[in-house]
């Protein structure tokens, strides 16, 4: 499991767009006045451009990746106030939680399966900020008679094996909600779904193409011929693909929040 450095890059600015604000600021208060924050799946430091800004000078951050490369570059943009820690995401013992304050997590609860999430909820003790949970929705326009097809194709095997068994795929956020919730903590959520429009034209062909591969990878056959149209009229498309951001906060560490429970 793992992405390239120029994927990150492409997606990014729409992540950014699409993050809940006041989720973050949320997040920034709960680690507290002088936070280590650990970040899950950290890529190229995506979640530490995102949510710096909210911190305390100074914050700590433990990197946390499989990539080499990706988290030597997150290293990099992060500076002295940054640990990097190569370690495989699967091994819950072997992750870094030490002395954190608050654990995070970009794009990622989609890839891993439910007894991943059902074990971090139940070992963490502090809170846990897990953002862009794919949540299943796509719509596009103009649309295509093969849009809802290919969705539900794309939808089964996000749900395939990533290495570590069944991923929760477009399921993770309902489920990461019940799993936190039934370990102790309130769990608050924000929408943030992705608006890609005419001006995004270079991550809609990369995003159809992964989507048109692995709906045919499902048995979707008419997912070739979906991606080549989506590919060729993404200068001209707007589409809306699903995802939730989760803030999950231990009984002892609740702050007053506008957002609604889901």
């Amino acid at each position: 499991m793992g992405f390239s450095a120029e994927w990150l890059s492409l997606r990014e600015p729409a992540d950014r767009a699409a993050r809940d604000g006041p989720l973050a600021q949320q997040a920034a208060k709960a680690a507290g006045p002088n936070p280590l924050v650990v970040d899950f799946g950290c890529g190229t430091g995506a979640t530490w451009r995102a949510l710096a800004p909210y911190l305390p000078t100074g914050a700590r951050w433990r990197f946390v990746d499989n990539e080499p490369a990706l988290l030597a570059e997150a290293g990099r943009v992060a500076g002295e106030n940054a640990e990097l820690v190569e370690a495989d995401l699967g091994e819950m013992d072997a992750l870094p939680l030490a002395g954190a304050s608050l654990v995070t997590a970009s794009a990622l609860l989609d890839l891993m399966p439910e007894a991943w999430v059902a074990d971090l909820a139940r070992r963490l003790d502090v809170p846990f900020y897990a953002t862009l949970n794919y949540d299943g929705r796509m719509s596009w326009a103009p649309a295509h008679d093969d849009d809802a097809a290919v969705t539900a194709a794309f939808n089964q095997h996000q749900q395939g094996d990533k290495g570590m068994g069944p991923a929760l795929g477009p399921n993770s956020a309902d489920r990461t909600i019940a799993l936190f919730e039934a370990a102790g903590f309130m769990v608050l959520s924000a929408d943030s779904t992705w608006l890609l429009g005419p001006d995004k034209a270079p991550l809609q062909r990369e995003l159809t193409n992964g989507i048109a591969q692995a709906a045919n990878e499902a048995g979707a056959r008419e997912a070739a011929s979906w991606g080549r149209h989506r590919h060729a009229i993404a200068d001209r498309t707007t589409c809306h693909i699903g995802h939730i951001d989760i803030l999950a906060l231990p009984t002892g560490n609740l702050q007053e929040s506008t957002h609604v429970l889901r």
